[in-house]
This record gives structure tokens, C-alpha cells and sequence, in this order.
């Protein structure tokens, strides 16, 4: 049935007001969204968080948006820390020290930086241990903190600081790596693809790998304004075109099995969702028509096979 409004509308706030976070930041909303829907599914939280621009924005010394228990590990081992955490926990409770009816929630963060490139060796050390854990990457696609540098999960074309436009670059060369799909390789029980425009799904889908017995992922796609290059009023119209050009599916995988949860009427061109974006400003130019093709080549290719997955892995 999935998490009520009504429910979400009562739950505690785990994300307070008065963080710093940019005025339209994506990344806020995630964190909101997801903190929300764990609230209004009956978890106490339990945080820990990579570097990055939410751990920034939310935990200036001597404040804290957090309403929970929380831990800032450095950039690469969110996972790790959150790991610990959750094994110091089964300790105790098997000690009885702990209430064991206490519906409590193990949630690693990190931003694409911390998770795609920095974070990934402990991230993939806790998922193949099989700690009790759920990790959230909010994905902004480039190292946002620190000045709009390329990350793995900057898409081919995007111009940042270190893939700039000029005679001879066009932005970045390389595809974005596909994370979720290395998630899968895993085996882990539920690993997840959401965004922030739609929020009963990505809500949903945060209670569903808490409530999943062992390691889940969920990569969120949350734009940044300053880094995408635009209005700050368009950040969720933008993350919708996001799905409908099928550039980010969302979809989730249950012990292998794959479910698009969403599938466009008319799929969008991928322009449609390129051209609000300054990043990609130079794409939209004559003579750069073969790298939007490229672009557009990828997606759909991608697209495709998560189609072929889903029917391939219908009857596990």
C-alpha cells in the first residue's frame, strides 16, 4: 500500500528547517522526503554521512538540522561507519541491552562524489557483508561542494569545472557509470533507481530496503541549481524530464527481479529534458549535433535493456 500523506504529513521531522542548503537544492528535498517516509513507517533513525554539500549545509559547527542520531564520517566511508554502527547494534540486542520491539533504521549517505567515486570500495565492502543497512546516494551528478567537478556520474557532454567547453573539449567524454547495475552484481536483496519529483515512489521505496532483512541501495537524482544552471523554481520539472525521456528510469530490483515503476506515454527526445540545463548549453549548438546523438544513442540503449531485464526476470 505504501506510505499515507496523512501518515507522512504527522511524522516526525528528522530533517529540521533552518539548514543552509541552497534555495531550490533537490538534495534538501531528498533528504527530507526520505527521513519523512522512514518517520511515518514507525523507524528511528540512525545516520551516518559522507562530506558533502547536504553534510555542509546541515551540520555547521555548533548546529545541526538532524533529529536523529547522527555521525559525519569523512568522504569515503559512510558505508563503513554505518556498517559498524549496525553490527555495535545486533551486539547489544543480542545482549538484551536494546528493546528488541525498537524499529530502528540504519541509513548511510552520500553524495555521488562519496558513493559513485570516493566511497564506492566501502560501499561495496558493506553490501557484499550483508550488513542490515540501507544506503542513499543523493546524485547531483559532480562534485558540488567543492566547485562543480566531474564525477563518475556526470553525464557524457555535461560541462563542469574540470570538463570544460572550449576548442577542443565539449564537456565531459564519458558516459555516467551505471552504479545501480554494479548494485545489482552484488546479489543484495533490493537495490533502486527514484527521483525527487516523484515522491511517493522514492518514499516508498526508502521504507521498502529499510523494511528489506539485509543490505539495500537507493540513487536518487536531485539537481543542483548551480551546477545544472538553472532557475532554481525548475528543479522538479526538470528531475520529471528527466523520467519521461527515460535518461533516469525509475525502476527498482527485489532479488533480481526487475520492475520499471514508471514507463512515459510519450517518451520524451532527450533535448527536451537537456535544453532548460546551462551545463548543456553547448549541445544544443550545429556543430556538437553528433555529441547530443551520442547522448541520445546511450539512453535509449540503456532504456532498452532495462525493458529486456524486466521481462527476462519476470518469473524469479
Amino acid at each position: 500500500m505504501g506510505i499515507k500523506i496523512k501518515d507522512a504529513a504527522k511524522a516526525k521531522q528528522v530533517l529540521t528547517g533552518g539548514h543552509r542548503a541552497c534555495a531550490g537544492c533537490a538534495c534538501a528535498v531528498a533528504l527530507r522526503q526520505a527521513t519523512i517516509g522512514a518517520s511515518a513507517a514507525g523507524y528511528d533513525l540512525v545516520c551516518t554521512f559522507a562530506t558533502g554539500c547536504m553534510e555542509v549545509s546541515t551540520t555547521i559547527y555548533p548546529y545541526s538540522a538532524w533529529n536523529c542520531s547522527y555521525l559525519h564520517t569523512a568522504f569515503e566511508n559512510s558505508a563503513a561507519s554505518c556498517s559498524g554502527i549496525e553490527t555495535a547494534y545486533r551486539a547489544l540486542k543480542k545482549q538484551g541491552k536494546i528493546d528488541p520491539d525498537r524499529k530502528v533504521g540504519f541509513i548511510a549517505w552520500g553524495g555521488d562524489g562519496g558513493t559513485y567515486d570516493i566511497g564506492f570500495q566501502s560501499l561495496s565492502g558493506a553490501m557484499e557483508r550483508g550488513h542490515n543497512m540501507l544506503y542513499i546516494c543523493y546524485n547531483n551528478e559532480a562534485y558540488m561542494n567543492t566547485g562543480i567537478q566531474r564525477s563518475s556520474a556526470t553525464p557524457r557532454g555535461a560541462q563542469t569545472n574540470t570538463t570544460p567547453v572550449g576548442e577542443v573539449k565539449k564537456g565531459k567524454d564519458q558516459q555516467s557509470k551505471d552504479l545501480v547495475q554494479i548494485m545489482v552484481a552484488h546479489n543484495i536483496p533490493y537495490v533502486a533507481q527514484a527521483s525527487v519529483h516523484n515522491y511517493r515512489d522514492f518514499m516508498n521505496k526508502v521504507v521498502k530496503g529499510l523494511d528489506t532483512e539485509g543490505p539495500a541501495f537507493i540513487t536518487v537524482l536531485a539537481s543542483c541549481n548551480r551546477g545544472w544552471r538553472i532557475k532554481m523554481e525548475d528543479s522538479i520539472s526538470i528531475l520529471k524530464k528527466a523520467a519521461d525521456s527515460c535518461f533516469w528510469p525509475l525502476f527498482e530490483v527485489e532479488y533480481g527481479k526487475y520492475k520499471i515503476n514508471y514507463k512515459p506515454k510519450e517518451k520524451l527526445d532527450l533535448v527536451e529534458y537537456i535544453k532548460p540545463q546551462g551545463r548543456f548549453k553547448h549541445l544544443l549548438a550545429p556543430e556538437n549535433e553528433h555529441i547530443l546523438a551520442e547522448f541520445q544513442a546511450e539512453v535509449d540503449r540503456r532504456w532498452k535493456r532495462l525493458q529486456m531485464l524486466e521481462n527476462m526476470t519476470k518469473e524469479l
